[in-house]
């Protein structure tokens, strides 16, 4: 099983978090989130979960959120100004890194290399040492600033993947277009999952129905 890093910032978009959890957890790899303060506020505000301890024993409504009953040893939680945690370090192996979602000032610091908390460290060191990152950005508009800050990380190294789900699969629900974008994340991740469904192109009816 793999090894993976979720950093959770102060952008709308708690349910993508919920889901990428979910799927790395049931898929037995060992999870390594660090939620900064921002992000703790947005996990409160969109998913009613109010965080205030640092570690996986002060948050047992963490597994009532995810719907599992225990873990057991794969979830770590890191706190955001722990600098010396072990995802701070580039010896720790880690198989990849998603900061979902990912706030414009997150997406600046880590594409400056301003490492002010545990979350910004952990995705330049991702960068560094060639690993995997993918910065769920959840801005819109965009400003010439988020633009080129996509760009610079993108130059970097990183995956820029806007939570901005597509419509051709016919969701039927918010949480069919949840899960299409968190079944994107997995995928890029090298997660295997049943949250993203393969395009294999319109039924024929559609067309027909064109004509």
């Amino acid at each position: 099983m793999g090894r993976y890093i979720v950093g959770i910032a102060g952008a709308s978009g708690a349910p993508y978090s919920k889901r990428v959890l979910q799927g790395l957890l049931a898929g037995g790899h060992d999870v390594k989130c660090v939620i900064s303060d921002a992000g703790r506020r947005v996990l409160e505000v969109e998913e009613r979960l109010l965080l205030t301890g640092n570690t996986n024993t002060d948050h047992p409504d963490i597994l009532e959120w995810l719907g599992m009953e225990s873990t057991g040893s794969q979830l770590e939680l890191l706190h955001h100004k722990d600098v010396a945690a072990s995802i701070a370090s580039g010896s720790f192996h880690t198989d990849g890194m998603v900061v979902v979602p990912c706030s414009g000032g997150t997406l600046a610091k880590i594409a400056n290399g301003i490492s002010s908390g545990l979350l910004e460290r952990a995705a330049d060191v991702c960068l560094k040492e060639r690993r995997k990152l993918i910065l769920v950005t959840r801005e819109t508009p965009l400003s010439l600033i988020h633009l080129r800050n996509m760009t610079a990380v993108t130059e970097a190294g990183a995956i820029v993947m806007p939570g901005s789900p597509g419509y051709y699969h016919q969701p039927k629900s918010v949480q069919d277009m949840v899960d299409m974008i968190a079944g994107r994340i997995l995928d890029h991740l090298g997660v295997d999952s049943k949250l993203l469904q393969e395009w294999t192109g319109p039924e024929p009816a559609a067309y027909a129905e064109t004509e």
